[in-house]
């Protein structure tokens, strides 16, 4: 199955006839990835999104996050892109498309679509090797996650974006997928939605066991239910790391945080 993913995706983007060399990324997670195969050499330019690795402290901008400076980005001759859609707006894509540049799209939906992509990536850069190993350590660690928390009745599990109004994530949504890496199943898998909105009642009726969130205060704001029973249990947790937003390599260890934070005793 990994083998057929590669050769679809390596279809559908059509990359350039030789490895690349001047590299532009236009998302963090990326970049990261770049990092990840020890390829930021060829990195000429990256979208900006918070706090920059160190690896990429010189390397020119091409914009933020959603507002791309594409004379900028011509400017730097760049003979690959590489794309996460939600990064730059619907219009700046089809901006992006008319300028024939090669492009790789990145939008995995689960950890082993991240894998196959880290192994797609490095064969665009020309270092298809590292890409290889990368990913087979990666798969090495989700097995040895899967195996260890196992459950043959999955933990029910909320998993909070946002509180005003709600936010949730889908079951297409890569963080639905960690959530089963742990033995948990998102309360709202159901939901195509990447990013669905939901309403307190909702989720009173799905009766989640934990209910995962950023902040503390949000946490904090469930316990206004005391009939769910992520409250009445006291499984109001709280994510700390932040890497479960970015589909790169280091997911896989934020998501190993994850599982311990569900189930801290296995």
């Amino acid at each position: 199955m990994r083998c057929v993913w590669l050769a679809v995706l390596l279809l559908a983007i059509g990359g350039p006839a030789a490895a690349a060399e001047r590299v532009v990324s236009l998302a963090p997670s990326l970049s990261e990835i770049v990092i990840e195969l020890n390829s930021a050499d060829l990195l000429v330019g990256v979208l900006d999104a918070g706090e920059r690795p160190a690896e990429l402290k010189d390397i020119p901008s091409v914009g933020r996050y959603g507002q791309l400076d594409i004379e900028r980005l011509l400017s730097l001759k760049p003979d690959l892109l590489l794309l996460w859609p939600g990064s730059v707006g619907s219009a700046q894509r089809e901006q992006l498309k008319r300028l024939n540049i090669p492009t790789y799209v990145a939008e995995p939906h689960n950890l082993e679509q991240l894998t196959v992509q880290i192994e797609a990536i490095a064969t665009q850069l020309g270092r298809a090797e590292r890409g290889v190993a990368l990913a087979e350590k990666l798969r090495q660690r989700l097995d040895s996650l899967r195996q260890r928390y196992r459950r043959d009745e999955p933990l029910r599990v909320f998993y909070q974006v946002w509180d005003r109004p709600l936010y949730t994530v889908g079951g297409g949504q890569i963080i639905s997928d960690a959530l089963q890496v742990c033995g948990a199943r998102n309360v709202f898998a159901d939901l195509p939605q990447p990013a669905p909105q939901v309403g307190v009642e909702a989720v009173l009726q799905r009766n989640p066991q934990v209910i995962l969130a950023s902040d503390q205060a949000q946490l904090e704001a469930w316990k206004a239910w005391p009939q769910v029973a992520a409250v009445a249990q006291g499984q109001l947790l709280l994510v700390t790391d932040k890497g479960l937003e970015r589909p790169s390599g280091q997911m896989i260890e934020a998501t190993a945080k994850l599982c311990q934070l569900i189930a801290p005793d296995l």
